[in-house]
């Protein structure tokens, strides 16, 4: 195990369990940081890379990355605006998406924005929850709840809520629906704003690049085909590749070997195009990672 340099290690707060947890484990295993027995111990060193997890409840990440306990952390972005904690968000994760949204009971009288006027509205997020109808000039009441905010309604101690919403289906069980999205979230990465070492800047310097790198794999796949000569032209007008794609001469007179990367949301709509200028055998594989 490697010795961790308090001037150049970084600790790095993450969720010890929670919606958040394991594709952010997942995550740092992709990059090429190895971790063990860290479902054992609140604070675990990385085998090969100078970093230690500190595994702690999301709701306190922020303010350990603020106070400079944690030199980065991985949360919701829904927990750092809450408080308006005082970090740099370095990144959006794409994943954890869920967003803050007001939900009323169905076929109740509150039907717009404007009709939350001089209602009660529960929520686990007073902090967003305020911040929003004073921006709009509503005067509301807000009841903070720890959990369990969508019966609030239910039990008439509340007229509405505020609370997060990944599919609906929750809001839909207890009667509710959508009024408005009042916040957008997703995992994010966060860093403290207190001086750090070069040493650390330039380990988040890679951190950040691998991240980069494994996320546009995670959206990319690598496609192999062959094909006449002459189609060369059309196929590299039809391929949205991130480069020039690599072109090799076969055995077969006449053909090429055609290999390039390209978003795997665009993959079905040029298959078709590409077999019609052509190209045949075509292969499509997954990356692990690569280098932007």
């Amino acid at each position: 195990m490697r010795t961790l340099d308090s001037t150049t290690s970084l600790r790095i707060a993450v969720q010890k369990s929670g919606r958040l947890t394991d594709k952010t484990l997942n995550l740092l295993e992709g990059i090429g940081l190895k971790f063990d027995d860290y479902k054992r111990s609140l604070l675990v060193k990385c085998l090969n890379f100078d970093v230690e997890l500190l595994l702690i409840r999301d709701d306190d990440i922020p303010e350990y990355v603020e106070d400079g306990v944690c030199d980065l952390g991985f949360v919701g972005a829904n927990v750092v605006e809450e408080d308006q904690t005082d970090v740099s968000i370095l990144r959006g994760l794409n994943y954890g998406v869920c967003r803050l949204s007001l939900a009323v009971p169905k076929n109740g009288d509150i039907q717009h924005i404007e009709d939350f006027n001089g209602k009660k509205i529960a929520t686990s997020y007073p902090g967003i929850t305020g911040r929003f109808f004073e921006s709009k000039g509503i005067d509301v009441q807000v009841l903070t709840l720890s959990g369990s905010v969508e019966i609030a309604p239910r039990l008439e101690i509340a007229d509405a809520i505020s609370d997060l919403v990944s599919t609906g289906d929750t809001l839909k069980a207890n009667g509710l629906v959508e009024i408005a999205t009042i916040f957008e979230s997703e995992t994010q990465l966060i860093k403290t704003n207190k001086p750090l070492s070069n040493g650390k800047a330039e380990l988040i310097g890679k951190i950040l690049q691998r991240i980069e790198g494994y996320q546009k794999a995670a959206k990319s796949r690598y496609i192999m085909m062959n094909a006449p000569q002459e189609s060369v032209p059309k196929i590299k007008e039809i391929i949205p590749s991130l480069k020039s794609p690599t072109v090799m001469p076969l055995a077969d007179n006449g053909m090429v070997a055609i290999h390039t990367v390209i978003p795997i949301s665009t993959f079905w709509d040029v298959m078709e195009q590409l077999e019609e200028a052509g190209a045949t055998g075509i292969v499509m594989l997954p990356i692990e990672s690569m280098i932007v």
